[in-house]
């Protein structure tokens, strides 16, 4: 019996082969293979919203390898990803291929293992069409949104631009964090610390609290300057001890959305390098001497079940790793979100017998440290509580307070495997006090009175960033990468060390959306769009009537916009850096270019003079040109120096760019030119391919992607070419097919 098995990605279809053997052919469709056309919206909205879908460009070759396959088959497997994205491509295939629905198997699984795989391949289900439904709708929404508003962007803003559900909504927030920075006002406060010490002859230092139990706010130099005269020269004495014992629960598996706060926060990894490292560690990665082994679970998603069986090998792992004490009682239960999709486990690793050093020289070093933080995440999860022993001392000095607390972790529990952001804010708390009994006299050393000022909310980095988004319930796990991707990409915003910053271009561009589409970019609108697409994957909603219930509304939104359309165009201020031109001493401002970022001049064009900037926004130090002794301009006699530029070294004329003369710096091939008897140079094409070419260009035009070489065609006598790859001479003469072997 033959029987095919479809996957998305080459990489996943290469580990599932070892899984299943004789009797199956494991291929990948590397993707969606339809999508909505790109010229046209695609979409006919009087018709019901109905999708017009297109192979997409490049696919011609898979479908048709694909469907060869399908035929020869008698049962085919549709196994791409458990979630609607994979539904929806299983779908497409069915369509693409011409499947007949009797031999068409869904195959869902959640994990790269041989059992997970071949449970799955025994138990096939059906393409779930809610699922596929629900991805629908948010295409179709996004294309609405997307391709409608943005023409109206180009005209008022700027050419290029795009408007999109989420992104637009993404881009508001950190436009929004941006105002509350510059809006914010800051309080003074005062804080005082007192050195002291007591019988046991250890200092240590309390804060100012307030007076008796009564807490009280410093906001002046003379409130503070009251407390200190009172209690320079009082007694200070221990009023009161207090000790407690606090217990600190695990914190649960990651989710989507925590494995890149985390990722980010410890590995500085951005969000769309952890969702690739993820996806490279659930489809299998070559382990010496067991093969291809997907490492952790399916890494999209939002819930935090956990199965019975990884509950029971982590509770084997922690004993035999840490001990017994270190295995709580009952396994720990961690409650997903409402709204959350359950239809997943949380991320955690497939086999807990592949601990991260075990494996360490069969991963990169970004799969390692992943691998890592997601195994040490799981462990915790399922281990002890931490017990922590708390000491909080009052301490009297003429009926003012001064307090200071102490911890001691009696056990580490779980914090011996893993402590995540609060976990090691208290960790670093931890101090034990000196001993001291109640009414004991204490010796004031030193008093330190500090003015503070409050503090404006910090920009958002792409780990809060994606945090906020989970909490207003802006996109779904699957989304949040790729979304923040976008909004840098198109420039709104732009990444200013690890933090987010709304560009120039991203201000005015949310000043106009929420002017004109203030209901559609509004955070409750998107939330509300994304608990419907979940009822349309549930099977409780029908995807159509949502799409109706959006666009009439939509429609009259968008009608107003295009009224508009013949005011003034909106024009991005530019952006001033704290940089000065060298040339005629102007401010100079922000300007983005083919290349990036870059410093401009603003009276140009009467000054050309740019500086590059480093990612940090920092003007880029620019090689240091030399002197090209013996040579002078063509155009204007003076000194010529050499300088490297984005295709290489090359010549210009030291009054540059006043005078435009430049030359590019050859490599010599070392061979004579076929047609002049010049010499033959290493070139660059505008698009940055290397190439040969006659040094006496344009009067010699010959050019050739494979370096020629002295030897003759046998045949027709021309110059024989050198393939770049492979050991393989062919001739130039494109009529004559001489091949033959290099020596």
């Amino acid at each position: 019996m033959a029987n095919l098995v479809i996957v998305e990605s080459p990489s996943k279809a290469n580990t599932i082969k070892g899984y299943l053997g004789q009797g199956f052919k494991v291929m990948a469709s590397k993707g969606h293979v339809r999508d909505l056309p790109k010229s046209t919206l695609g979409v006919d909205i009087d018709a019901g919203f109905e999708p017009n879908y297109i192979t997409i460009r490049g696919k011609g070759d898979v479908i048709s390898a694909l469907k060869k396959e399908a035929k020869k088959a008698d049962v085919v497997y549709l196994a791409t990803d458990p979630d609607r994205e994979g539904e929806a491509i299983s779908w497409h295939l069915v369509s693409a291929l011409d499947l007949q629905p009797e031999k068409v198997r869904r195959a869902a699984f959640h994990e790269l293992t041989k059992t997970a795989v071949r449970s799955a391949i025994k138990n096939p289900g059906t393409i779930d069409l809610s699922l596929v439904n629900s991805q629908q709708a948010r295409r179709i929404l996004d294309r609405i949104l997307g391709y409608k508003i943005s023409p109206l962007l180009w005209k008022k803003v700027k050419s290029g631009l795009s408007a999109g559900r989420v992104q637009s909504v993404t881009t508001r927030l950190v436009v929004d964090r941006e105002k509350e920075i510059r809006d914010f006002v800051a309080e003074e406060y005062w804080t005082i610390e007192a050195n002291l010490v007591g019988d046991a002859k250890k200092a240590f230092s309390a804060r100012f609290f307030g007076r008796g139990a009564k807490k009280m706010e410093l906001t002046s130099k003379e409130a503070a300057d009251e407390v200190l005269s009172a209690v320079r020269d009082a007694a200070f004495f221990v009023r009161d001890i207090k000790q407690s014992k606090k217990v600190r629960h695990p914190a649960p598996p990651f989710t989507t959305s925590q494995l890149q706060q985390d990722a980010f926060r410890r590995l500085s990894f951005q969000s769309q390098r952890t969702m690739r490292v993820a996806q490279e560690l659930y489809e299998g990665v070559q382990i010496k001497g067991r093969g291809s082994h997907g490492l952790i679970t399916y890494m999209r998603t939002d819930s935090l079940r956990v199965s019975a069986d990884a509950q029971s090998a982590a509770r084997d792992y922690i004993a035999a790793r840490y001990g017994a004490e270190f295995v709580p009682e009952k396994p720990p239960f961690y409650k997903t979100k409402s709204g959350a999709q359950d239809a997943h486990e949380a991320i955690r690793p497939t086999d807990l017998s592949l601990t991260p050093e075990s494996i360490k020289a069969s991963l990169t070093p970004e799969q390692y440290r992943l691998y890592k933080l997601i195994f040490d995440r799981f462990v915790a999860s399922q281990m002890a509580n931490a017990l922590i022993d708390v000491t909080s001392v009052d301490i009297d000095a003429a009926g003012y307070t001064f307090r200071v607390s102490g911890e001691v972790i009696r056990f580490r529990g779980f914090l011996s495997a893993y402590a995540d952001g609060e976990d090691e804010e208290e960790t670093k708390k931890e101090a034990k006090l000196p001993p001291m009994q109640k009414g004991e006299a204490l010796t004031l050393n030193e008093l330190l009175p500090e003015q503070n000022f409050t503090q404006p909310p910090s920009r958002y980095t792409e780990g809060t960033l994606v945090r906020a988004m989970e909490e207003m319930g802006i996109g779904r796990p699957s989304t949040f990468a790729p979304t923040i991707a976008t909004i840098i990409s198109r420039g709104y915003v732009s990444r200013v060390g690890k933090f987010l910053a709304p560009s120039a271009l991203g201000e005015v561009t949310n000043e106009w959306m929420v002017r004109c589409f203030a209901p559609i970019i509004d955070y409750k609108f998107t939330a509300d769009m994304e608990a419907s697409l979940d009822r349309i994957a549930e099977g409780k909603e029908d995807y159509k009537r949502i799409l109706s219930e959006f666009y009439e509304p939509f429609a009259e939104l968008l009608a107003k916009a295009e009224a508009q359309e013949r005011q003034e165009k909106i024009a991005a201020p530019p952006v001033e850096l704290d940089i000065k031109c060298e040339k005629c001493g102007s401010t100079m401002v922000l300007k983005h270019g083919r290349f990036g970022a870059f410093a401009a001049c603003p009276n140009y064009p009467e000054c050309k003079n740019t500086l590059p900037l480093d990612k940090s926004g920092k003007v880029a130090p620019r090689p240091e040109a030399k002197k090209v002794e013996g040579m002078k301009c063509e155009i204007c006699g003076k000194d010529v120096y050499l300088k490297r530029g984005r295709y290489g070294e090359f010549y210009a004329c030291e009054d540059y760019p006043t005078c435009r003369f430049t030359k590019p710096v050859f490599t010599e091939a070392g061979v004579p030119c076929p047609k002049c008897g010049g010499k033959v140079v290493l070139k660059r094409s505008p698009k940055n391919r290397s190439f040969y070419g006659c040094e006496n260009y344009p009067k010699c035009d010959f050019s050739s992607w494979d370096l020629p070489t002295e030897k003759k065609c046998p045949l027709c006598g021309d110059v024989l070419l050198r393939r770049k790859k492979g050991d393989e001479l062919y001739c130039r003469n494109k009529t004559c097919k001489h091949t033959e072997a290099s020596k």
